[in-house]
């Protein structure tokens, strides 16, 4: 019991982690899947065996190595000299994206529930700096919590659209796209989640003593995470190509649920971003106090200062621009770590 409990932690944590804001909005898995008709589910498929294997294979490098941080593992993969350079770049990008999930709390707060903006940011951050006091143990807890609310949510989408007219759209819809964008959508997805999930599933596989107890967890959140994006792309592919003019293309279909799901909903966005956001924030601390000698709880409180005074600039232009910039770097990431062997073990 206590095996399958550590290992429904890992699956947690690397759910809440990898899937976060993009499938409650809709926009990732519209972007990368399903605006490419009936072969979204088999690039699914494709993105969900990257997940299981990739996911399972970082950790273990993790395990092999005790790293203290992502630098360790980057050092596996590209040697010392430029693992140190990749680990500096990430640290900015690993910034970008917490300022980006805190502009995008702050959005949801002045737009559903009658705060300002700022106002969303700083009780956001203070609700980071109190979980982060605790490690490792919080960022555990908040998705045992969080990602089971997601799942749930998940079924309810699936129940809804087998019960609507059209739910077998997913397999005869066509597009237009070529071959190459279409196959290599879910290389470019899985290389961004991926290296960003691993400023958390770094520390959390070296933590694991039991090396089964880390392939099983990646099993089962790997498939959780394929599950999830087949719900949502099915869902989606219902209403195509109208669905494609929304920001939030999931919101339309959360409304159709009734006014008490939408709320819901809403909250969930919120979690996967805070979920994501602490994640992040604590690998990125982890990797400075490798640089800085100063204490976590110091680095912690100058980390989301300065992620609240990036978040000025906003959800929407923060986003466009970091994101395709970092998915590209991500994928000669992914492919070091598809290419990687590990020593033979006596």
């Amino acid at each position: 019991m206590k095996r399958i409990g550590t290992i429904l932690q890992i699956a947690f944590t690397y759910m809440g982690t990898v899937v976060g804001a993009g499938f409650a909005t809709g926009q990732e898995i519209l972007q990368f899947f399903t605006r490419f008709g009936f072969m979204g589910a088999l690039t699914i498929l494709l993105a969900t065996l990257m997940f299981v294997w990739l996911g399972a294979k970082m950790m273990l490098i993790s395990n092999d190595v005790q790293a203290k941080s992502y630098e360790d593992v980057n050092k596996v993969l590209f040697g010392d000299r430029f693992g140190r350079w990749i680990s500096h770049f990430m640290q900015l990008v690993l910034f970008g994206v917490c300022a980006v999930m805190l502009a995008g709390a702050g959005a949801i707060f002045s737009e559903n529930w009658n705060f300002s903006y700022q106002s969303g940011l700083l009780l956001t951050i203070v609700g980071c700096f109190l979980l982060l006091r605790k490690g490792m143990n919080a960022i555990l807890t908040v998705n045992a919590i969080v990602v089971p609310a997601m799942l749930l949510f998940t079924v309810l989408i699936i129940i809804d659209t087998v019960q609507t007219p059209g739910s077998g759209r997913w397999l005869l819809l066509k597009s237009d796209f070529s071959p190459f964008a279409v196959w290599a959508s879910p290389f470019l997805y899985a290389a961004f989640n991926l290296s960003m999930a691993q400023a958390v599933l770094v520390p959390l596989g070296a933590a694991m003593k039991d090396r089964k107890t880390i392939v099983y967890g990646s099993w089962v959140g790997g498939i959780g995470i394929g599950f999830m994006l087949l719900s949502g792309h099915i869902a989606l592919s219902v209403y195509m190509p109208g669905i494609q003019q929304f920001a939030i293309p999931m919101g339309g279909i959360a409304r159709e649920l009734g006014h008490g799901i939408q709320w819901v909903y809403i909250f969930l966005i919120f979690a996967e971003i805070f979920t994501t956001l602490i994640a992040d924030i604590y690998g990125l601390t982890l990797q400075l106090q490798e640089r800085i000698k100063l204490s976590r709880t110091m680095l912690t409180t100058l980390t989301l200062g300065a992620c609240y005074f990036a978040s000025q600039i906003g959800f929407g232009p923060l986003l466009s621009t970091l994101y395709p910039i970092f998915g590209l770097i991500s994928l000669g990431w992914l492919i070091l770590l598809i290419r990687h062997r590990p020593p033979v073990r006596e």
